[in-house]
């Protein structure tokens, strides 16, 4: 069993919570992310996963909504041979219900070629993403919860220098625990500790 030990972390001033490695360090200011973004990073594994925070999206379907998303995210990020790979049905969350309203969650896990900043195209990686949305209906609010793991390092990008380039080495190899358990515990064990966040009357 990897040895990487999982803590309960605060979000946006502890309003919120979610459970994932201590591994993952606070990089929100480093990349001066905006206000609705907070991003933790292993830079030893270039490892992401990203919290954000958004206007509900009513326009978008909730059972294709986490399909959406990684899509959009897939045209931002400029990036190449995005495929999806898999996506959930949508699941009610009950603990994430505000006035008898819950939540939704669903999910995708999609692959693409992303380049680190503006390095361009020519020092793109191959990374998994998994993304879900969880559907805030009670305060019109949509929640991102997106994890970016690693497939292959270009030996160009910014990456190389710190994990070295070609196929990343696996998280069991490294005593970590593997990418996609990171992400689905940090989904499942999401918790809102103050609605005010979104808004919402206290």
């Amino acid at each position: 069993m990897p040895q990487d030990a999982v803590y309960e972390r605060p979000l946006f001033g502890g309003k919120l919570s979610s459970l994932f490695p201590h591994r993952f360090q606070d990089v929100s200011d480093i990349r001066q992310v905006p206000d609705h973004q907070e991003v933790f990073a292993d830079a030893t594994r270039d490892e992401s996963l990203i919290f954000e925070i958004l206007e509900y999206k009513h326009d978008v379907a909730d059972n294709g909504s986490a399909v959406w998303f990684l899509q959009d995210l897939a045209n931002e990020q400029d990036a190449e041979g995005s495929v999806v790979i898999e996506q959930s049905g949508v699941l009610e969350a009950p603990g994430l219900m505000y006035n008898n309203t819950p939540a939704i969650v669903t999910s995708a896990i999609g692959q693409m070629a992303i380049s680190k900043g503006r390095q361009g195209r020519e020092a793109q990686n191959i990374i998994k993403v998994y993304l879900a949305n969880l559907r805030l209906k009670g305060v019109d609010t949509d929640v991102l919860v997106t994890a970016y793991e690693p497939i292959l390092i270009n030996p160009f990008s910014k990456s190389a220098g710190t994990v070295g380039a070609g196929m990343a080495v696996p998280a069991e190899q490294a005593g970590c625990i593997p990418m996609e358990e990171v992400f689905r515990l940090a989904v499942t064990s999401f918790k809102v500790y103050d609605w005010g966040l979104f808004g919402a009357a206290s």
